[in-house]
């Protein structure tokens, strides 16, 4: 259940130095874990398909073109944006959260996988005065808290498929918690794309932000 095989089984297409960075990720990840608990230690042994493979759901949704630049709010110990930025080195990643341990741990996994493409910073998404191509991030809170923290946050000038927005990782049910976004939105069923139960409620959910 820990074997990377299951990255390679649904990107078949990776470089060797993606092969392995990511065949690399679970032993970093343990090390830090052991001292800073950012991933579930009964989740570990789901690394692959439940943190890594999940994160990499966005990338079924879209293909970031090189120069993109993304901010992971809410990053924890890096989940999306580590796998992501594995899986596009061309693209910019701006990891933040409030906690400093997890972005002591973000910035630990940077440096052994020695991905230069990843900044990560303790700061809340409010406080940012950047500005992004797009925004992801995995369930940190209800859409209508989340919207007000990076509604300002978006380059108004777009080079991808999908115009500026946000790639939100949740499960279950949404139609509720959608329902008052004004904006234009668009769901991904995951279990489309990969075949492991754990996928079967999971879904990214794209917001047109410009």
């Amino acid at each position: 259940m820990i074997s990377v095989d299951l990255i390679y089984r649904y990107f078949p297409d990776l470089t060797l130095t993606q092969k392995s960075q990511f065949e690399a990720l679970y032993d970093v990840y343990k090390t830090w874990n052991d001292q800073i608990n950012v991933v579930s230690r009964k989740d570990f042994e789901f690394f692959y398909e439940r943190h890594v493979l999940h994160s990499l759901g966005i990338a079924k949704m879209i293909d970031f073109k090189p120069g993109t630049h993304v901010l992971d709010v809410g990053t924890g110990g890096g989940f999306p944006g580590i796998p992501l930025a594995i899986l596009f080195p061309d693209v910019n990643f701006h990891l933040v959260d409030s906690i400093g341990k997890k972005i002591k741990v973000v910035k630990g996994v940077k440096e052994e996988l020695g991905l230069k493409n990843v900044r990560g910073e303790q700061k809340r998404a409010d406080e940012l005065k950047l500005k992004y191509d797009f925004v992801v991030s995995r369930a940190v809170t209800q859409i209508d808290n989340f919207l007000p923290w990076v509604s300002n946050k978006f380059f108004t000038k777009q080079k991808n498929a999908y115009p500026n927005g946000i790639f939100y990782l949740k499960g279950g049910d949404l139609s509720e918690e959608f329902a008052n976004v004004t904006q234009h939105h668009e769901e991904l069923d995951l279990a489309t794309c990969f075949k492991e139960e754990f996928f079967e409620t999971k879904k990214v959910v794209y917001i047109k932000m410009i």
